[in-house]
C-alpha cells in the first residue's frame, strides 16, 4: 500500500499531461462520490508509461514532447476507420514541400487519396518547419488491413489503414431466432475418458448433447489461453501465460492422429498414462492440474517422435508459418522455463531479451523443445476445429464461444515476448463496488495504449484471429478494458489506482472486423462500474452486453421487468463469480464473503440487504406466474430461467453447474489461495462429483434445459 500522505495540489500542467496520454485525474466511484487522484498515483502511471514527470520542468518538457509527437512522423502510427467514412489523415513533410498519398489494399488495389483545401499553421520540430497537409480517406474501401503510402522529398513513408465494419451483425439464424447455450468451465466437466480434467473430446461432446437432445445454439466455455508448461501451473483461466495460443492441458491425446499409427509399445506408454489418471475424474478434491498435464506431456511426447506422413508435415510447416514469430516466441518461451524454471526474474541476463542473439542461440540449442510447444499448438489447432465442426454438424448456429480474458501473468510468455508493449510497472484491477468493496488487482500488466498504437494493433489482431479462428462467438471478459482500464501501480492497494482511457474506436472496430470475418458473434462482460455511453456504443456496433438477473434493477431499485431487459445481450441468472443459484438462493455467499474477510459492513446488515434482494425477485416471480407460492429449491432454479426466456436478449446462457445442482462458487474475487478458485470439478448439491456421462442423463439438467429451451 502506498504510504498515507496529505494530498497533494495538482498543478494545472500536470493534470493537461496526464489528459494527453489518457490518464484521469479525478473520477467518480460506485457510491456518486467525486474522487480526486492523488499526485504520487498519476505520476506512477506516467512513469509506466515511459513519462518522466517527478518535476515542474520535466512535466512542461514531456507535454512539449507530446504535443510535437504526431509532428515528427510523416504519417500517424495507424489509422482505423469505419466503412463508408471519410476520415481526415495528417500528413507532415517540410513546409511548402509536395507529397503524394494513396491507399493500397489488401488486394492489391491502388486508389489515390484527395488532399483537403484546408490551412494549418506550420509548426518548428527539432529545428526544422513542418508543415501539415490533409488528405481525406475514401469511404467506399472493402473492409479490411490496407496500407498508407505517402512518397514525399525524404522517402517513402507507410502506415496500417485499417477498415472495419460500421455495425457487427449477428449470423443471420441468431437474427431471426435467439439462440440459448451452456456456461461451463470446461477443464471442471470431467468424462470417463477425461485425463483428470475436461478436455476437448468433451467440449465436443457437450456441444451435440445439448444442440441435439435439446436445441442448444452455443457452448460458452472459460478462457482456455495457455498457462505455464512446469508446475505449478496457475489455476486461473484469467490469468494465462499468453492470450493467443491455448493450453495444451485440454489436448485429448488419443485424438492426436499419429496415436493411430503408433507401434503397440509405444501406445502401451499413452494408454497407461491414460488409465493412471482416469480414477481421478470422479475424485471429489480440488483438481490437479500439474499431475494431469504432467502424465499428458509424457504421452505427447511419445506422440511427437511418431513419425508424420509427408502431408502432415506440410499441414504443420503451414501452421507455423501462418502463426508466425508470434507461436516462436511463445515455444521460445516455454522451452526456457523448462530449462530455467520460473519465475523467468530468476534466468540469466541473456535470456530474457526475446530479440538477443544469445536467445537466438539457447533457441538453436533447444529446437526439439521449441519444436514440441509449436506441434502442441498445431494439435490444439486441429481438436479446436473439430469441437466446433462437430457443434455446428450437430445443428448449433454458434457453436463454441471462447471466452478472452482481460490480461495475462506478469511473468508469463507474453510479458515476456511483448514487453515493449506492456506496463510492467502497473498492474490492472477495478475499483471498490458494491460486489468488491476493496476493489480488485488482477496483477496483469496492461497493454500500453501508445505502445499498441505505434504497432499498428498487430500483436491484438494476431490475438483475436487465433482465438476465433473456431469460434462461432466470443466473450470478452470486462469490455470497459478496451475503453479504460483501473490501473494499479506496484506497492500500492487496488483503491489507490486511475483508469487509463485507450483508443475504443480502434479496439472495438478491429474487434467488429476479425469477429465479422470469422462469422462469430461478440458478447461484451459490461458489469460493474460502466459509463452509459459506453454501453450505447458498444450496441450501435453491434457487440452484445451480458444482463445477470440479480443485478438487472430499476431506477427505484427493484428488480426489472422482463419486457424491460435489453435485446443486443447474453442473458443470464447467474455468473462464475457467484455460486451457481442454488447456492445464491441460500445466501451462502454471504457467508463465504464473511468467513473470508471481504465484507466492508456488518454481516447482519449484508445479509438483511442480500435476502432483501433476492425475496423481492422471487416475488416477481411469483408475480408472473412464474412460481407457486410454495416451491422446492429446484422449482426457483427453473423458474429464474424461465424468466430470462421472457426477456427480449437474443441469447440466453444457463450455467452447466445449475443443470446438476452444484452449490460452490467456482470463484470468489478478492482472493487467491484462500480459496480454491478454478479448481473445483462440476459436483452435485453435496458435492459430489458429476461426470458428462452422467449430466447427460439428468433428470434435472433435461428438466432446466427445457425451461428455457422451450420458450426460447
Amino acid at each position: 500500500m502506498f504510504a498515507e500522505a496529505a494530498p497533494e495540489e495538482l498543478s494545472q500542467h500536470l493534470v493537461e499531461l496526464a489528459h494527453v496520454y489518457g490518464v484521469a485525474t479525478e473520477f467518480w466511484d460506485w457510491q456518486g462520490r467525486h474522487t480526486v487522484v492523488p499526485r504520487r498515483t498519476i505520476l506512477a502511471v506516467l512513469d509506466a508509461l515511459g513519462v518522466v514527470a517527478r518535476t515542474e520542468d520535466e512535466i512542461t518538457f514531456a507535454l512539449g514532447e507530446a504535443r510535437d509527437r504526431s509532428w515528427r512522423r510523416t504519417l500517424p502510427n495507424v489509422v482505423v476507420t469505419r466503412a463508408g467514412q471519410t476520415p481526415r489523415v495528417p500528413v507532415h513533410v517540410d513546409h511548402g514541400q509536395p507529397v503524394e498519398v494513396w491507399v493500397e489494399t489488401e488486394d492489391g488495389e491502388r486508389r489515390p487519396l484527395g488532399q483537403e483545401d484546408r490551412w494549418v499553421e506550420p509548426r518548428v520540430v527539432t529545428g526544422r518547419l513542418v508543415g501539415q497537409a490533409s488528405f481525406l480517406v475514401p469511404a467506399d474501401l472493402p473492409l479490411g488491413w490496407h496500407t498508407l503510402y505517402a512518397r514525399h522529398s525524404g522517402g517513402l513513408s507507410a502506415c496500417p489503414l485499417v477498415v472495419t465494419p460500421a455495425r457487427l451483425e449477428l449470423p443471420e439464424q441468431v437474427a431471426q431466432r435467439r439462440a440459448w447455450g451452456f456456461m461451463t468451465q470446461l477443464y471442471s466437466v470431467r468424462s470417463k475418458q477425461s485425463w483428470g480434467t475436461g478436455d476437448l473430446a468433451d467440449l465436443a461432446e457437450i456441444a451435440d448433447w445439448s444442440a441435439r437432445e435439446h436445441g442448444a445454439g452455443f457452448v460458452l466455455v472459460n478462457p482456455m489461453h495457455a498457462a505455464e508448461p512446469i508446475a505449478p501451473m496457475e489455476p486461473s483461466p484469467y490469468l494465462p501465460t499468453t492470450r493467443r495460443f491455448v493450453n495444451p492441458i485440454y489436448l485429448r491425446v488419443e485424438d492426436v492422429r499419429e496415436v493411430a499409427y503408433m507401434p503397440s509399445t509405444d501406445r502401451a506408454i499413452v494408454e497407461w498414462q491414460a488409465e493412471e489418471l482416469w480414477a481421478l475424474n470422479d475424485a471429489p478434491g480440488e483438481l490437479d492440474r500439474d499431475r494431469v498435464w504432467e502424465a499428458k506431456k509424457n504421452a505427447l511426447e511419445t506422440v511427437f517422435a511418431q513419425p508424420r506422413s509427408a502431408a502432415r508435415q506440410r499441414q504443420f510447416e503451414a501452421f507455423c508459418v501462418r502463426e508466425g514469430q508470434g507461436l516462436v516466441d511463445y515455444a521460445t518461451w516455454c522451452a526456457l522455463a523448462e530449462r530455467y524454471g520460473l519465475p523467468a526474474a530468476g534466468w540469466p541476463s541473456h535470456a530474457r531479451d526475446p530479440r538477443s542473439q544469445s536467445v537466438a542461440q539457447i533457441r538453436e540449442e533447444l529446437a526439439d523443445r521449441v519444436e514440441f510447444h509449436m506441434w502442441l499448438q498445431w494439435c490444439l489447432d486441429e481438436q479446436l476445429a473439430a469441437a466446433q465442426r462437430a457443434a455446428k454438424n450437430a445443428g448449433m448456429p454458434l457453436g463454441i464461444m471462447h471466452d478472452l480474458a482481460v490480461g495475462v501473468h506478469p511473468d508469463g510468455a507474453d510479458t515476456w515476448a511483448l514487453s515493449d508493449v506492456l506496463a510492467t510497472d502497473v498492474t490492472v484491477g477495478a475499483p471498490p463496488d458494491a460486489f468488491n468493496q476493496q476493489g480488485q488487482d488482477w496483477s496483469q500488466p496492461p497493454w500500453r495504449p501508445d505502445r499498441l498504437a505505434d504497432l499498428g494493433y498487430a500483436p491484438y489482431r494476431d490475438m483475436l484471429r487465433t482465438i476465433l479462428r473456431h469460434a462461432g462467438g466470443l466473450r470478452v471478459d470486462h469490455i470497459i478494458g478496451l475503453f479504460r482500464l483501473w490501473w494499479v501501480p506496484r506497492g500500492a492497494g487496488p483503491d489507490e489506482g486511475t483508469y487509463v482511457r485507450y483508443d475504443h474506436e480502434a479496439l472495438v472496430g478491429i474487434l467488429a472486423l476479425e469477429a465479422h470475418r470469422a462469422g462469430a458473434v461478440v458478447v461484451g462482460e459490461d458489469l460493474g462500474t460502466v459509463e452509459p455511453w459506453a454501453r450505447d456504443y458498444l450496441r450501435e456496433r453491434g457487440i452484445l452486453g451480458t444482463s445477470i438477473l440479480w443485478f438487472e434493477k430499476d431506477h427505484t431499485g427493484r428488480p426489472l421487468a422482463p419486457q424491460a431487459w435489453r435485446e443486443l445481450c447474453l442473458a443470464t441468472v447467474t455468473t462464475h463469480d457467484l455460486p451457481p443459484t442454488a447456492g445464491y438462493l441460500a445466501g451462502e455467499h454471504i457467508e463465504l464473503r464473511q468467513r473470508l474477510g471481504l465484507l466492508t459492513r456488518s454481516i447482519e446488515e449484508e445479509i438483511a440487504v442480500d435476502e432483501a434482494d433476492r425475496l423481492a425477485v422471487l416475488r416477481q416471480l411469483t408475480e408472473l406466474g412464474l412460481l407457486g407460492e410454495r416451491s422446492t429449491e429446484r422449482e426457483r432454479v427453473e423458474a429464474l430461467h424461465r424468466f430470462i426466456t421472457w426477456t427480449p436478449a437474443r441469447l440466453l446462457g444457463v450455467a452447466l453447474a445449475d443443470a446438476v445442482g452444484d452449490r460452490r462458487a467456482m470463484n470468489q474475487p478478492g482472493t487467491s489461495r484462500e480459496y480454491p478458485n478454478w479448481r473445483l470439478p462440476l459436483a452435485d448439491g453435496v458435492g459430489q462429483p458429476v461426470l458428462l456421462e452422467d449430466v447427460m442423463t439428468s433428470v434435472r439438467a433435461a428438466s432446466l434445459a427445457r425451461s428455457v429451451h422451450e420458450r426460447g
